[in-house]
C-alpha cells in the first residue's frame, strides 16, 4: 500500500519514514529482452538462454539499468500524490548492482525517505529504492533517487 502525501509539509515531516515494501514482480525473458531491443544491449548473458546456461551465473540475467529502470515503477507504488502541481526526476546517487537477478526471478521494491529539503517552492526529496530479490540476502539495486516536488497552494 503506497504512501500518499497531499501537502509540502507532510512530505517535509516524513524524512527517515520507511515506504515498505511493493507486491512481488516476476522478471521474465520477454522483459529482459523488450529492454534489450530498447536500449541495444544484447549481451549474450542477457538474451541468449542456451549461452548463459554455461555461463557463469546459470541463467540469463537482467540488465543491471533494466534493475536499476524498476525503481521508476516501484516509485509510485511506495508514494503517491494529491495536490501536486508537478514531480520531476532529478537524478540518483549511490547506485550500486550487490547481486545479479536471473530471469525468472521475482523482485519487489523496498523504500525509505532518507532526505527531504525545502528548494525555494519545492521539496527535493532523496528516496532510498532497494530492489530485492526474493530469497537472496542481497539486493539486486540499491539506489538513491531524487525528485523534486511542487505542491499547490492549500486554499484557507
Amino acid at each position: 500500500m503506497s504512501t500518499l502525501f497531499s501537502s509540502a509539509a507532510q512530505l517535509l515531516g516524513a524524512q527517515g519514514q520507511d515506504l515498505g515494501r511493493t507486491e512481488w514482480l516476476e522478471l521474465t525473458q520477454e522483459r529482459i529482452n523488450l529492454f534489450a531491443e530498447a536500449t541495444g544491449d544484447h549481451q549474450w548473458i542477457h538474451v541468449d538462454p542456451e549461452r548463459a546456461a554455461n555461463g557463469p551465473f546459470g541463467a540469463c540475467i537482467a540488465h543491471g539499468y533494466l534493475t536499476l529502470a524498476l525503481a521508476n515503477l516501484f516509485m509510485p507504488q511506495l508514494m503517491q500524490f494529491a495536490n501536486l502541481a508537478m514531480g520531476v526526476n532529478y537524478g540518483s546517487d549511490r547506485l550500486r548492482f550487490p547481486a545479479v537477478v536471473k530471469v525468472g526471478s521475482r523482485v519487489r521494491g523496498h523504500g525509505q525517505i532518507m532526505q527531504v529539503e525545502a528548494l525555494g517552492a519545492a521539496l527535493q526529496a532523496v528516496v532510498r529504492i532497494s530492489v530485492e530479490i526474493e530469497g537472496s540476502e542481497r539486493p539486486g539495486c540499491v539506489v538513491d533517487t531524487i525528485s523534486r516536488y511542487t505542491f499547490n497552494p492549500i486554499e484557507q
